[in-house]
């Protein structure tokens, strides 16, 4: 039973406390140095690279919640708290070592933050985790009051009032933990399986195939190992479903209870369980608003006032139970300073009982706050936030999944089409909806335990122990839920806190921004390589129009009408094989010169080739070209196709790299002297080439058209989409790479360009030729 009058003091005990660089187990420590100074705290640090303990301990110190006790006792009372107060037990929860055999409290508030992770994730750090910490005490000596931080919702899906005891259920959960633990092998072989392998394999050459074998291998082990998690997520959310409970977080955190009662209560030890509801920012200590982080409803909260939740599947009566970090931490402490005398004593922190909050209440007063207070709008001015109606969950669940159809519909239809700039913004705009569509479903997901709940946690413990704390302490100790004024907290303290979070990125970006935006000025410097893609980057055609331009050229009209016919006879043929592999395509399509005169190709490039490429070349290329060359930058320009094709424009650039043709006897066998330089192979030439040149990468530029391009562009530290088809747009918008749209100048201004930047580059060349 909860005594008469409270102990509020810890004296001198010596602490344990678990998750100390978490949300709770921040401020639990906070209050320990502030307000129990004779304390002694043993915290259970991880390390972190070669951060050591007491690295990691400075550096928590520094943190917003220690403000106020960091002012208080200066700079000295904080070394002298680090070396004289503070004891760092470096470890984690996965293997707990030897533990101090003093220890008189152990506060454990760590756990995963995780609603949904993988199950074995879920059971290593909640049910390992307690299991391994109260092995660990057993075998130190001590015989502390242990306080177990749990949840209110361990006690799974129901309605109606739960009690503060002990769980009801009679799930085995050493067998449970057991299962978890070998599922991630389970499911490992089963992806492993060959018909799950080829099913990664086609998807990824699917989309990725013109990037190169090793980008669809890559592609393809990244499916694999996405498609493991995802399986032990929903392993974790169906059984946790399965047994009763709303996900693997709360299955895992009545687990770990069981352990606590079990290996540690059972066993003669004292047991606190404090089980806190949603824990939101400070009221009053260590001050008004404080928060580390986004917590259970933030993101809800914060998604209405930037306009993603046009509806929501909550029920407008469902208790939406919040509590405040530092009630949470009074609680904590008070139980900590008052052992049961026998069985285990159970708090639940929370509010649906004592100062019910509606979830229509909270609304409202979400839409007050953001009414008056809206955040702003990428485009301009400000964001206005929708009415809800509550029409129930199926409904709102059912035009989720016809938004998602016709989005994924249109996606479809704009990515078969031609690339322009309109379906790029289009495919842009689609992307922004997808990403809030997606939003909109994992919160209806989420929460959906939380906001169409019909339970009301009992907090007759609690409220009792609150009481018996003296009057005098109970302003700055207790934790009085029915005090709290929700209307001014919230709109007071919680929204404009959390709003402060945010404002670094309030303003969404949107995936087209760069695109039409003038590009930021280059630096010199004489270890940076700029390289241009030819065909639909620098010039505006493919392998196909340039034959068609050497035939017209150099053999008359007479044989442009069978080169047409043949090409359209061949073109299923062509566009498969560049599906497949941008390089089959190159050899094949080459064949067509087979037989065809050297010398006359030459001829022909330099007369009637020459001026319809010209009129095919993007002035911005030429003249991106030619500011690179001023900031001392080495140009490149690469095709897959044969070098001869590119000597109109050739002089524009420092170099050029293509493929050559096999010649026998003057004539042109259709045979490449060597594999064409694309994709993964234009990717492994670059790294050798800035390794050979002593070219800086991440300084460097590249400019492409096509999803092929994007294996050698991602290696480059600007990257550049020119005119790109629907799949590099895509990708270059979510990467946040610049978009550029280039269009053919007129014959005349580009030969004047390419003349006076000839003319230029041979100014600057030396007596001996060289730069």
């Amino acid at each position: 039973m909860t005594p008469k009058r409270a102990k509020t003091e810890l004296g001198s005990a010596h602490v344990f406390l678990t998750g100390g660089t978490g949300f709770v187990g921040q401020a639990v420590l906070e209050r320990l140095l502030s307000t129990h100074p004779d304390t002694t705290i043993s915290l259970l640090v991880r390390t972190k690279g070669s951060a050591g303990g007491d690295d990691r301990l400075r550096t928590l110190l520094r943190k917003p919640v220690f403000r106020a006790w960091r002012e208080a006792v200066g700079d000295a009372g904080v070394e002298d708290a680090v070396a004289r107060r503070i004891r760092i037990v470096e470890g984690g929860l996965g293997s707990v070592p030897a533990l101090p055999g003093d220890i008189d409290i152990v506060i454990h508030s760590a756990s995963t933050v995780s609603f949904d992770p993988p199950i074995d994730q879920a059971f290593d750090t909640n049910v390992g985790g307690a299991i391994g910490l109260y092995e660990a005490l057993r075998a130190s000596g001590s015989t502390p009051h242990v306080v177990h931080v749990s949840t209110c919702y361990v006690g799974g899906l129901r309605k109606g009032v739960v009690p503060e005891a002990r769980l009801g259920h009679s799930v085995d959960w050493r067998a449970e933990y057991a299962a978890a633990k070998s599922a991630r092998e389970r499911v490992e072989l089963i992806s492993r399986q060959p018909d799950q392998l080829r099913a990664f394999m086609d998807r990824a050459r699917a989309e990725h195939g013109k990037e190169g074998p090793q980008s669809v291998a890559r592609v393809s082990e990244e499916a694999r190992v996405a498609w493991v998690t995802d399986a032990l997520v929903d392993a974790g959310r169906t059984r946790a479903e399965s047994l009763g409970w709303t996900d693997v977080y709360t299955l895992t955190k009545a687990f770990a209870e069981r352990a606590a009662e079990e290996l540690w209560a059972g066993t003669g030890g004292s047991l606190s369980v404090v089980r806190p509801a949603i824990i939101e920012s400070a009221i009053a200590h260590p001050f008004p608003g404080w928060i580390d982080g986004f917590k259970v409803a933030d993101p809800l909260i914060l998604a209405y006032g930037r306009g993603l939740l046009p509806e929501f599947p909550g029920l407008p009566d469902s208790v939406l139970d919040l509590i405040p970090v530092d009630y949470v931490v009074n609680a904590i402490l008070a139980a900590a300073a008052n052992p049961p005398a026998g069985e285990p004593e159970y708090f639940h922190v929370s509010s649906g009982a004592s100062n019910p909050l509606p979830f229509h209440r909270m609304y409202e007063n979400v839409k007050e706050y953001f009414t008056a207070n809206p955040m702003p709008s990428p485009g301009g001015g400000d964001i206005g936030v929708p009415t809800w109606r509550f029409p129930g969950g199926r409904k709102v669940e059912g035009e989720l999944r016809r938004a998602r159809t016709r989005l994924e519909r249109r996606e479809r239809q704009l990515s078969r089409g031609r690339s322009t700039t309109r379906t790029r913004a289009q495919l842009a705009e689609l992307a922004t909806k997808r990403s809030d569509l997606e939003t909109l479903e994992n919160f209806a997901e989420l929460y959906r335990a939380y906001v169409q709940t019909e339970i009301i946690f009992d907090d007759t413990n609690t409220r009792a122990l609150h009481a018996a704390i003296p009057a005098k302490l109970r302003a700055d100790r207790g934790f009085d839920i029915a005090a709290i004024d929700w209307e001014d907290y919230l709109q007071r303290v919680h929204f404009p806190a959390i709003t402060t979070l945010t404002r670094a990125f309030s303003r969404r970006p949107e995936a087209t921004s760069t695109e039409g935006r003038p590009a930021k000025a280059l630096s010199e410097r004489t270890d940076v390589v700029a390289v241009f893609d030819l065909e639909g980057t620098v010039v505006d055609t493919n392998l196909v129009e340039q034959y068609l331009w050497v035939r017209r050229a150099g053999w008359g009209w007479t044989a442009w009408p069978a080169s047409v016919v043949s090409i359209l006879a061949h073109l299923p043929g062509y566009l498969r094989a560049e599906r497949r592999d941008r390089g089959e395509f190159i050899r094949t399509f080459l064949r067509r010169y087979e037989g065809m005169s050297e010398a006359r190709l030459e001829k022909t490039v330099r007369g009637g080739y020459a001026d319809t490429m010209l009129g095919h070349t993007a002035t911005a290329a030429l003249e991106r070209a030619a500011a690179h060359r001023a900031a001392g930058h080495r140009t490149v320009l690469v095709t897959g196709s044969i070098g001869t094709l590119t000597e109109p424009v050739a002089s524009a650039f420092d170099e050029v790299v293509a493929g050559a043709m096999h010649v026998k006897d003057g004539q042109l066998t259709g045979y490449l002297a060597r594999p064409p330089i694309v994709d993964e192979a234009r990717a492994n030439w670059l790294r050798q080439y800035a390794e050979r040149g002593g070219f800086d990468l991440s300084a460097s530029y590249g400019y492409g058209d096509s999803h092929a391009d994007l294996v050698w562009l991602e290696l480059l530290g600007h990257p550049h989409a020119v005119n790109p088809d629907s799949r590099l747009a895509r990708e270059a918008g979510r990467r946040r790479w610049r978009i550029d749209t280039w269009r053919s100048g007129s014959r005349s201004s580009n030969r004047a360009l390419i003349a006076e930047g000839t003319a230029s580059d041979t100014r600057e060349k030396g007596a001996d030729g060289s730069r």
